[in-house]
């Protein structure tokens, strides 16, 4: 099981938020990670990994209204001839503490795939998934195509997350039991 140093400097509830993060940790086993939650200065969020002292920042905006529509990049890309894009997909976020709670398991993706040895360049999309799939597990949060409908859940979690970053898990086999075992 992994801990967390934790320290929040906003409004919402110290406990709260840790339970949520150590639910989000539950079945990894990738040591003491440091966590701090604090208010940005403008953004609506952001979100910081430090991967040599395995620090995480949670960044939230002070004048976030709620539901709030998180942009994400959970979609496949597409090709039309020599050209490529990527549809948004918005989850909606009832809280600050569910926004928190998707910025956190976003960067924790990004620290297991640094501790995992593999390359982390360009992960964005795995790390949004990983956060999602969480958000929908935990609290049944739809994900919604650019018109609006319901998007569903094999046309945005089709890759094997926690395969791809099996080697960060100093526990072998926890990230398995906790997500079942999947096909790919």
């Amino acid at each position: 099981m992994s801990s967390i140093d934790f320290h929040n400097t906003t409004a919402l509830d110290d406990g709260a938020l840790l339970g949520m993060f150590d639910d989000g940790l539950s079945g990894w086993s990738v040591d003491t990670i440091t966590l701090r939650v604090r208010y940005s200065r403008s953004a609506d969020f952001s979100g910081t990994c430090f991967y040599a002292d395995r620090r995480i920042h949670v960044n939230l905006g002070r004048h976030v209204g709620y539901p709030y529509l998180m942009k994400t990049h959970l979609a496949r890309t597409r090709t039309i001839g020599r050209r490529w894009y990527k549809p948004l997909y918005t989850l909606e976020l009832h809280d600050a503490y569910e926004l928190a709670l998707f910025i956190f398991m976003h960067e924790f993706y990004h620290l297991l795939v640094k501790t995992a040895r593999r390359n982390t360049r360009q992960k964005e999309s795995m790390c949004d998934r990983f956060a999602a799939r969480h958000l929908v597990e935990r609290f049944g949060r739809a994900v919604r195509d650019p018109a609006g409908r319901s998007v569903p859940r094999e046309a945005w979690d089709f890759q094997d997350l926690d395969g791809f970053v099996a080697p960060a898990d100093t526990k072998k086999g926890t990230q398995a039991r906790r997500h079942g075992a999947r096909k790919t």
